[in-house]
């Protein structure tokens, strides 16, 4: 910055210092200032105007997670007896939930999705009416399970990584949250634990099952698991 223009700068009136960048800018060009001073201005504008969208966007977000609802896992999948069950949310579900409370902080979302061989990239952006916006990114390969088609196995893929991009730029929680087999189900190692004790004890599955109420070894709730193999364990006592 020249010497001319940095005396220009000196002589805004001191009351400047409470005012806006925008008012400061529209100060200048009535004082018919340079154009190196406007363009200072100008830059100065666009940054003040950045700050401001980006404080807006965090109190939005910060509004509607206390309000955000528990996502529901009403979906689920099994491969079968003794192989990995879950349940889930589809993106439906969670947009159903969701999508009022982010429309009431003036908030919104959309993806990008990006395609190369074998995997893709999902980017959740998370916007705000004032303009200040977040991305989250997740890669995958495509989802070859159940005998799916390239395509399928390509949009399978996408719905995930939207769901799970979505699920972290929000901060989501979900109740019964049971991918991977964690929570409503037993691990095959503990089926498979239960089943071992069952013939060293000598013990009569069909009555054990019977005195635990359930039908299958499978359906027994993970929080049971320890009782179970303590009432076996007391039999091998006797």
């Amino acid at each position: 910055m020249n010497v001319a223009a940095k005396q220009e700068i000196q002589t805004i009136p001191q009351q400047a210092v409470s005012l806006t960048p925008m008012d400061m800018l529209n100060q200048a060009v009535e004082r018919g200032s340079s154009i190196e001073i406007i363009e200072k201005m100008m830059g100065l504008q666009e940054r003040w105007e950045a700050n401001q969208a980006r404080k807006a966007f965090d109190n939005a977000m910060a509004a509607a997670k206390a309000n955000m609802p528990v996502i529901l896992k009403t979906n689920s999948v099994s491969f079968g007896q003794g192989k990995t069950s879950y349940k889930f949310e589809d993106l439906a579900t969670i947009a159903r939930a969701i999508d009022p409370v982010l429309t009431e902080h003036g908030l919104s979302y959309r993806y990008r999705t990006a395609s190369e061989p074998g995997h893709v990239t999902v980017t959740c952006i998370i916007s705000h009416r004032d303009g200040h916006s977040e991305e989250n990114s997740l890669t995958a390969t495509h989802d070859n399970s159940g005998g799916k088609n390239s395509i399928q196995a390509l949009g399978s893929s996408v719905t995930y990584l939207q769901r799970y991009t979505l699920k972290s730029a929000l901060g989501l929680a979900s109740s019964a949250d049971t991918d991977g087999n964690f929570d409503d189900k037993l691990s095959t190692e503990q089926v498979e634990t239960l089943k071992s004790l069952i013939v060293e004890v000598g013990a009569d599955i069909g009555r054990f099952l019977k005195y635990l109420k359930i039908d299958a070894l499978e359906d027994l709730p993970p929080s049971r698991f320890k009782n179970a193999v303590s009432a076996l364990e007391a039999k091998r006592s006797k």
